[in-house]
């Protein structure tokens, strides 16, 4: 959801009777005595051993998501032919991630030969990976081929006809999902709404490219037509779009059925599935509430069509690591800005900024924060929290009350940070990005390390150490 930068965030969200933090806030946060914990750490403890800014994981809050997930589908579709979980891993991916996602009972889907090779690295086989990617490269390709892999999401013809040549070359079959634009639009920001006709994404259905593929995918002896994908956009907060796009993907699929005497095994209904960033967010839908629903669609044109029913995957990422995570900062500089004659706003400077967080300024992403370390003392004094860039839009947090008393040193923490903020991170000023760490059960490990300056100038061909 999208907030006006007028949108005030309160400054010290009241805890539950339990001491949990409500909204945005991973399930085992709790303010214990002033201080946050979560996973049963003090933030204290992990700006001690890891130094900040510092991604932090909740790995009780993403196995339980991710385990939801699957429990959900499974139910839903447990009189229909089944149903499978990707975890998206453009959300975030490290070897230690992967692990638990596969230990979990879902599988991964990849858009990368880095994201790919991960994934064989926790352990992963063939036919738990996916892979996606609207430009292919040949390496990519062949690697997904060696490994058997469950599927590719196919974007273009191009690239389903460089597809076919690779597997002619190596005498293989590949298993194709065809990625439709279903012409659904949904989702936050214009740049993250990937079902319209005019984007990078999909075979569009209306013009006809979605049946072309089809047709050649069919007539081809080296190619499967495995599936049919659709991907409608992200951050979505409802669940009716959803149900329209699998309408007309499931429609594609009585076309191919009936004209092309080609059952698709198949349908990926793809992800976007919103969650809380601030206080002020709507409550998404619960991941029941998307599988009863999907279920539901594919029940009923079943029974009209009389087509058996495919399997039906979908690829959640942001809704299982997005609030399993947050990101610590420690401040330094604050500073007084008057706006008006009676109005004033203060900035108020961390050690990070959108290097690790772009979204406030790639996509006007709104975010929340609160003082870690203690208790809050005095009134609420509009914040802007902001990063140490050479770029005045590096902010974190446009509108925020935080305690008057905010001073370097403080620690402040901004929720629901797990998704895209260690994998879009930059190293814009040369600063190094952070590291990432799992807490769990009052214990903490790393999961990505911190990058040094010397690993930055490990790259430059001109230094010498």
């Amino acid at each position: 959801m999208s907030h006006s930068h007028n949108d005030i965030q309160p400054a010290f969200p009241a805890p539950e009777p339990d001491g949990s933090m409500a909204g945005p806030w991973s399930h085992t946060v709790r303010r214990e005595n002033g201080e946050l914990r979560v996973g049963g750490v003090k933030v204290s403890q992990l700006v001690a051993a890891y130094g900040t800014p510092l991604y932090v994981i909740d790995e009780e809050d993403f196995r339980t998501r991710a385990r939801r997930w699957v429990v959900a589908m499974n139910t839903s579709f447990a009189d229909l032919a089944g149903a499978r979980v990707f975890y998206a891993c453009k959300a975030l991916m490290s070897v230690g991630i992967a692990r638990w996602v596969l230990e979990d009972g879902l599988a991964l889907d990849t858009c990368s030969e880095g994201e790919f090779v991960t994934a064989l690295a926790a352990g992963a086989k063939g036919h738990d990976i996916g892979l996606h990617g609207n430009n292919k490269s040949e390496r990519e390709i062949m690697m997904a081929l060696e490994h058997n892999i469950s599927h590719m999401v196919v974007d273009s013809m191009a690239e389903l006809r460089l597809v076919e040549r690779i597997a002619e070359n190596l005498g293989k079959r590949a298993n194709i999902v065809l990625r439709v634009t279903a012409g659904v639009h949904a989702g936050g920001h214009e740049f993250i709404s990937t079902a319209h006709e005019d984007q990078k994404f999909g075979l569009s259905i209306q013009a006809g490219q979605a049946w072309e593929a089809a047709q050649a995918t069919v007539a081809s002896p080296h190619l499967e037509l495995v599936g049919l994908h659709s991907h409608i956009g992200s951050q979505i907060l409802s669940v009716d779009a959803f149900s329209v796009a699998a309408q007309a993907v499931l429609d594609l699929r009585a076309c191919i059925h009936n004209e092309l005497a080609c059952t698709v095994p198949e349908l990926d209904l793809g992800g976007g599935y919103g969650i809380r960033y601030t206080g002020a967010d709507a409550t998404p839908p619960e991941p029941e509430a998307y599988a009863e629903l999907l279920a539901t669609v594919v029940r009923a044109h079943g029974e009209k069509t009389g087509i058996a029913h495919p399997l039906v995957s979908i690829e959640p990422g942001r809704s299982i690591v997005g609030p399993a995570g947050l990101t610590l900062y420690t401040v330094g500089t604050t500073k007084n800005v008057q706006l008006d004659d009676t109005h004033s706003r203060r900035y108020v400077s961390v050690d990070g900024g959108m290097s690790d967080n772009i979204r406030p300024a790639l996509y006007d992403a709104q975010y929340t924060v609160a003082v870690a370390n203690r208790e809050a003392r005095g009134e609420g004094t509009l914040s802007r929290v902001v990063g140490k860039h050479c770029e005045s839009g590096d902010i974190v947090v446009h509108n925020v009350e935080l305690p008057a008393d905010v001073t370097a040193g403080d620690i402040l923490a901004t929720p629901a940070t797990g998704a895209y903020g260690r994998v879009m991170a930059s190293n814009y000023n040369m600063l190094s990005r952070p590291g990432v760490v799992a807490v769990h059960d009052g214990s903490s490990r790393v999961l990505i390390r911190r990058e040094t300056v010397a690993d930055q100038l490990a790259l430059d061909a001109d230094y010498q150490a």
